[in-house]
């Protein structure tokens, strides 16, 4: 996707990807975030965890930090942030390195689709996840004009002719497919949002004609956004201690005990002694 982003529409959707993921991660509280995937974007920037990572893919992403990340402190008397060092990890995103139950915030901006197993690796991000942990997935949207445009694409280019408007590396993974796959991990849906209404284009020129749709297809056709932007948090179900339960029991009413004396009659024959 890197030369891609480097065009008008790329620029486009990472201009779009940015603003949302500031407003989404900054009042995720915690001590560790990673970013898995895409350096051009930096999707922890607004947030203020003392230790975030940027983890890319071991097969041929460069390993580079993202084009700026921010510290936990802010200098005094500067708007300024403190900037602090990028710590970067490249490894493959169905094996992370890191801990069971040891990160408190994962951004995936287009990780599900570019990964070999997205199944596998929506399953490590769901073990390296704390409870109550928080997830964000941002991913293209087959049901928009995008999505329509790359599979027409596709469609002509099996018949010898066309290009591509998007990258050909990768797979659309619908956003009620990846509602689907969370609920199954125990994940619960705490919103979207979807962005980028304009029409599949090259050139700068003819977005900016068609700067409109942002407002009307975010008020007319909003699940037709060309990008679509998900937040999860897990939920881990047990055991409640609530105190000891006593059941209680019936208290049974004795009745009264009937006492009998018998006195042995000295007279019986029985009794030899006594004669």
């Amino acid at each position: 996707m890197h030369p891609w982003l480097a065009t008008p529409p790329g620029q486009y959707l990472l201009h779009w990807e940015q603003e949302r993921l500031d407003q989404v991660v900054a009042d995720i509280f915690g001590f560790h975030a990673v970013q898995l995937g895409l350096a051009e974007l930096d999707g922890l920037r607004s947030n203020r965890m003392p230790h975030r990572w940027l983890v890319v893919d071991g097969e041929g992403e460069p390993l580079v930090p993202p084009p700026r990340m921010q510290g936990a402190e802010l200098s005094q008397g500067s708007d300024d942030p403190k900037p602090l060092r990028a710590v970067s990890v490249c490894c493959d995103f169905d094996a992370l390195p890191f801990a069971s139950q040891s990160l408190d915030l994962i951004v995936l901006p287009h990780a599900l689709e570019l990964a070999r197993d997205p199944h596998h690796t929506l399953r490590e991000v769901e073990r390296v996840l704390v409870p109550e942990g928080r997830l964000v997935i941002v991913g293209f949207n087959p049901a928009s004009l995008w999505g329509l445009r790359q599979f027409t694409g596709r469609m002509c280019r099996r018949l010898g002719f066309g290009s591509l408007f998007l990258p050909q590396a990768g797979e659309f993974l619908g956003y009620r497919r990846i509602r689907d796959w969370l609920r199954l991990l125990s994940f619960e849906i705490e919103g979207g949002r979807f962005g980028c209404y304009r029409p599949a284009l090259r050139s700068q020129r003819w977005l900016d004609r068609f700067e409109w749709m942002e407002k009307a297809g975010d008020r007319w056709w909003p699940v037709f956004g060309s990008v679509y932007l998900l937040q999860a948090v897990k939920r881990v179900r047990g055991m409640r201690v609530v105190g000891k339960a006593w059941k209680a029991r019936a208290k049974t009413q004795s009745s009264p005990a009937v006492a009998t004396h018998t006195q042995r009659n000295l007279r019986d024959p029985i009794n030899k002694d006594s004669r």
